[in-house]
């Protein structure tokens, strides 16, 4: 016996939704047949083909379907999954994220699909947009939960502001459902791992790797994160390095910024060595960049779920992090990580001074936070808390297996 899910999200790019949906996909079966159907990135966005061939997952593309609003392609998108449910009938549609969440969600209303669900990573409420463009996209989405059988956040915090501050739709209808990851690859073999990673940047043992890793966009806030490094290399008698890991909008920018306060930088096809500021574009094994880094910072003026912290805390690397959004369901505060105030420079460069300067305190928060995530985000608990919740919603509906 089992049921049909066509599972939709907005694109795939390098980041926790395409775990969540690759490992859904693969790991529900055979009790959830599942067809897996994503958008088309953004050219500055670093390909996740890689994730899906892992794990043997093979999607279904909606070319016409992208992260900007264009009023064609968006009608394009809706009619193609329209087209889509219509054919694999599911017993459930299950979208990921805004856009999909949106086009999704109405194609299933349409086609009278019996259950609708419908995952938040992270929202578009804050830090995003301007106020009126912010107004819209609420109203949409409290329309849209009206009709959703379930609405699926990844924390509590999650589930409180969508709840009771952002007024999306009532407590009950939220369920909470945290990511899950392969995380023992992060552990394994790190020490040729780590030897890989210092060997190519040319970082001596008794140099400090500091990294931060994702788009380089607006809401990630780099900014901060690099004046906070030129406060720590002027005041800790220890040997830094930063490392920006990923690539965006605002590359040029950023560099711009680095000579403006005095930080020499380097890329990864012109390598200098002696740089204070690394910037390696995107880093496909993620494992290998963990292992070679000893800090990993975020600087986020908002975020859902970092997968980067996560990560970060399974290879056992200490955690420094802007207070923002979902953080502290990935971390426990001083216990696996150092958070500061968000756009607070002076309180993240003294939280980054005292991990450079206190091994032992950066070897404590390694431990802990190792621990934690693999007792927590786990992909085994995603897959059975999801198909926990898919069975409870298919008895409350009395919908029958294949």
């Amino acid at each position: 016996m089992a049921y049909r899910v066509l599972r939709l999200i907005n694109r795939f790019n390098l980041g926790g939704p395409t775990y969540n949906v690759t490992y859904l996909t693969r790991y529900m079966a055979p009790e959830f047949e599942t067809l897996l159907v994503g958008g088309t990135k953004e050219e500055s966005e670093a390909s996740s083909d890689f994730i899906l061939e892992q794990n043997g997952v093979k999607p279904i593309i909606v070319k016409e379907m992208r992260r900007s609003i264009n009023p064609m392609n968006d009608i394009a998108a809706y009619k193609e999954i329209k087209k889509l449910i219509k054919d694999f009938k599911p017993h459930i549609v299950h979208t990921h994220a805004a856009k999909a969440g949106a086009l999704g969600r109405m194609a299933a209303f349409a086609c009278k699909v019996p259950i609708t669900v419908h995952t938040f990573h992270g929202h578009v409420f804050h830090s995003y947009f301007g106020n009126i463009q912010t107004t819209v996209y609420k109203n949409i989405e409290r329309y849209l939960a009206k009709r959703t059988t379930a609405l699926v956040t990844l924390s509590e915090k999650q589930k409180h502001e969508l709840s009771a501050i952002h007024k999306i739709a009532p407590a009950d209808k939220f369920h909470i459902v945290p990511l899950g990851f392969d995380l023992e690859r992060f552990w394994a073999n790190q020490e040729s791992k780590r030897k890989q990673f210092r060997e190519q940047y040319e970082i001596a043992d008794n140099e400090i790797a500091i990294g931060i890793i994702g788009r380089l966009v607006p809401v990630k806030n780099h900014r901060l994160f690099l004046k906070a490094f030129q406060l720590a290399k002027a005041k800790t008698t220890e040997k830094i390095k930063a490392f920006v890991i990923g690539d965006g909008e605002l590359k040029e920018e950023l560099m711009e910024y680095c000579k403006e306060i005095g930080l020499s930088f380097t890329s990864r096809t012109n390598l200098h060595a002696n740089a204070d500021v690394f910037f390696t574009s995107w880093i496909k094994e993620a494992d290998i960049a963990t292992a070679g880094l000893d800090i990993i910072a975020l600087s986020s003026l908002n975020e859902g779920t970092p997968v980067s912290l996560i990560e970060a805390q399974a290879a056992g690397r200490s955690i420094i992090s802007t207070q923002t959004g979902g953080i502290e369901n990935v971390v426990i505060p001083e216990v696996t990580a150092l958070l500061s105030p968000v756009n607070n420079v002076e309180a993240f460069a003294e939280n980054l001074i005292k991990l450079c300067n206190d091994r032992v305190l950066r070897q404590n928060l390694s431990e802990k936070g190792k621990e934690f995530v693999m007792n927590h985000f786990h992909y085994t608990s995603l897959a059975l808390n999801m198909s926990n919740l898919y069975r409870k919603l298919i008895e409350d509906k009395h919908i029958q297996a294949l």
